[in-house]
């Protein structure tokens, strides 16, 4: 088994000074406890924020570095004003609000994104520093989104897993974000990118395609030259732990001691940090509502809150820890009595078998956030109910909610719905408990944490690994490119849009730059050099591009119209429709789906249609493009003309006009010995890498994956590419 190196922003232990000596403790979690297996196993590394060290002498230092050796992990060292700027500011009052859709929370200027990068490449820096070859990388979530890039600089043959533990915001909501295709790049360097749940995944296909322009699959993404895997995997916790940990007659005893002397009194339960997106306000408005529609529940029903602090020096957290304890007081002042308070609020850390006693108390758990990535409280609630019984009331809009379908779903903006959720609750017959706790817990114990990182490992290792991209500075490249610099004459055949140039919205946005006029005028001039631009794109797109080169051969329309280096435009002999009365009709289909389809636009060439939709909606534009391409084939089944797909274009030509007779008539002419080279990025060059003869070579420009003798990731590596066949 290869090392497996995790990248969090907070190492596995706990870190503290005493009397001048440092003491290291492993800490207990979710991830620590998910990811114990792989790091033992593999021999492998953790790199992390050990916690603030400012204050350690020399002494102090060594000692922590030795116990870090010795429990292989990697300390990463931040200052308090690193700590202030890219986790207390980008991180958790930028980031996270809008991941989970509190926009109002974040401020109204996003700040200190260079912190954050900085702090990121500090990360990427440290990982690189003990990574050997056959090394697997595993990054953790929002904090370090810009990792798997900065790292895939360092080393770019790296295996580099990504997963995101909070929730992926629709697109709309991200696009927010000022640093939003950084953020997304950062996480398109790794091989793998996992959510918790599938609405996770399409949101963060939908920005990359909103906002990127990637072509996006099921569950890929290809971009730079690479295909990305998206995979959902949601976590668990360890079940079997947690159950061990309930069992006893000491558990017994305690659990006694917390509902009180009354066995008929109810008792709801909720642990939760005290952070805005958990719905603690809500639930408690919600539980002050049940009292006020239902006094024969007074002094009969007590909620126990737990807040663990969390983030105490931002100010939003501070503000909402005020309304809690208003709220709170509130309540208590309104309907105790002598003998009963309603909520018993606790505002600390609880150790974790405080933590299980109180889920074993409970008749009812609440957990009801606004929004939530997974929620593991849930899972740790049933996990620990070795009883059989308990209700647990869950919140639709907590990532768990998917996988755990017999608790009692609410929705936490309503609140009198959840009020009265909480009475089906507290009063659901045994039977009914029993039978929805035994399909939970079943689900809890079968999809556990070390389930869940073993899921994602294996399918990290399948991913396509970096190097069978083939990406540009490759030995195969360089060895191609020596011997085309010696070959006595060569032939080069470049598509325009996606190859030579960079896709633009529309096509007329799309025009040749000084540098690429520069770069095709020195290779016409190279001696025993031709060049040949071959486009889909109309006569006169062509001639007005490169009036100023005579040099190149032109060839539109997929070659239906030809100029050949210092020649006149001539057309193709090819099979035309007979009539043009099926112009009339496509046209119409055309201009139908354009005005069904907002940014779409139509091309009207010498023999044929364009029908664009780059600037459309990322999503329905593809999904209009798919059923324009059915309805046109099926409209034109007995009409000598061929309907076909390419980027984000559909086409309507005559038959048999294709690149590849461009290359068969250019080659019939060619002199002997001739090597000829062709260029493309999408379907319509695959005719043209057909026909190139024995010996030639096929490049393909893009994340489109094919046939081809080599890969390149963009327009921009096309051209550093062909200036290596200058003399």
């Amino acid at each position: 088994m290869s090392r497996l190196l995790i990248v969090s922003n907070r190492l596995p232990i706990t870190v503290r000074a005493d009397d001048g000596a440092v003491h290291v403790e492993r800490s207990a979690g979710g991830l620590a406890t998910g990811l114990s297996g792989p790091h033992e196993k593999s021999g492998g590394l953790w790199i992390g924020w050990p916690g603030e060290t400012d204050d350690l002498d020399e002494r102090g230092r060594a000692e922590l570095a030795a116990r870090c050796a010795e429990l292989r992990v990697v300390p990463v060292t931040l200052s308090k004003e690193d700590i202030r700027a890219y986790y207390e500011s980008f991180s958790n009052s930028v980031l996270w609000p809008t991941f989970h859709y509190l926009m109002g929370q974040a401020p109204l200027y996003v700040p200190d994104w260079e912190a954050y990068e900085s702090a990121n490449d500090r990360f990427a820096d440290a990982v690189a520093a003990v990574w050997k070859p056959g090394d697997t990388v595993w990054v953790h979530d929002y904090q370090l989104m810009r990792v798997p890039a900065l790292l895939r600089k360092r080393i770019p043959e790296a295996r580099i897993g990504f997963f995101l533990h909070i929730p992926f915001p629709a697109s709309d909501v991200f696009r927010t974000l000022p640093a939003r295709a950084e953020l997304l790049e950062g996480l398109l360097a790794s091989d793998l990118v996992g959510f918790h749940t599938s609405a996770y995944l399409r949101h963060f296909a939908s920005s990359v395609l909103w906002i990127l322009g990637a072509p996006v699959d099921v569950d890929s993404v290809r971009w730079k030259g690479r295909e990305v895997k998206l995979g959902v995997f949601p976590m668990g916790v360890d079940a079997a732990g947690f159950a061990a940990k309930a069992l006893g007659e000491d558990v017994d005893l305690r659990v006694r001691g917390i509902r009180g002397e009354d066995e008929a009194a109810l008792v709801l339960v909720g642990i939760d940090r005290l952070d805005y997106t958990k719905g603690i306000p809500r639930r408690l408005l919600a539980f002050e509502r049940l009292l006020q529609k239902h006094p024969e529940l007074r002094e009969k029903t007590r909620l126990i809150q737990v807040a663990v602090p969390s983030r105490t020096s931002v100010d939003a957290y501070q503000d909402f820890r005020a309304e809690v304890d208003r709220l709170v007081g509130r309540i208590n002042g309104a309907f105790a009595t002598a003998r009963w308070t309603p909520v018993h609020y606790l505002y600390r850390s609880l150790s974790e078998q405080e933590v299980i006693d109180l889920y074993r108390s409970a008749d009812v758990m609440l957990v009801t956030p606004l929004r939530d990535g997974m929620n593991l409280v849930a899972k740790e609630f049933v996990a620990s109910r070795v009883d059989g019984d308990g209700v647990l009331v869950l919140s639709e809009f907590a990532g768990a909610s998917s996988e755990l379908a017999e608790a009692v779903h609410v929705n936490p903006y309503d609140v009198d719905g959840v009020a009265d959720a909480l009475v089906r609750a507290l009063t659901m017959p045994e039977s009914e408990r029993r039978a929805r706790m035994k399909g939970l817990r079943d689900r809890v114990a079968r999809w556990d944490v070390a389930r869940w990182a073993s899921s994602f490992l294996e399918t990290l290792g399948t991913a396509l690994p970096v190097a069978e991209t083939r990406n540009s500075g490759s030995d195969v490249e360089q060895a191609l490119a020596v011997r085309l610099r010696k070959a006595s004459a060569r032939i080069l055949f470049l598509d325009y849009d996606g190859t030579l140039v960079p896709f633009a919205s529309t096509p007329d946005l799309a025009r040749p730059d000084p540098d690429i006029l520069r770069l095709l005028e020195e290779l016409a001039q190279q001696p025993g050099t031709d060049v040949h631009v071959l486009s889909g794109r109309a006569r006169g797109n062509l001639a007005e591009f490169f009036h100023e080169i005579p040099t190149i051969g032109l060839h539109a329309e997929h070659g239906l119209w030809s100029r050949s280096a210092g020649g006149n435009w001539e057309r193709l002999p090819a099979a035309m429709p007979e009539t043009d009365d099926w112009r009339g009709r496509v046209r119409a289909i055309l201009e139908d789906f354009a005005g069904r389809t907002p940014g779409a636009l139509i091309e009207q060439k010498a023999a044929g249609f364009a029908w664009h939709y780059r600037a459309a909606d990322p999503e329905h534009g593809p999904l209009q493009g798919r059923e324009l391409l059915l309805h046109l084939t099926h409209v034109l089944g007995n009409v000598p003309v061929e309907v076909f797909a390419g980027e984000c274009v559909v086409e309507v030509r005559p038959h048999g006009v294709h690149k590849g007779r461009v290359v068969q008539s250019v080659m019939q002419k060619a002199r002997k010995g001739a090597v000829a080279i062709a260029f493309g990025d999408d379907r319509s060059d695959d005719d043209m890498f057909r026909a190139l003869p024995s010996g030639g070579l096929r490049v393909r420009v893009g994340p489109r994956r094919g046939e081809a003798d080599l890969f390149l990731s963009d327009p921009n590596a096309a051209r550093v590419w062909l200036r290596r066949l200058l003399g």
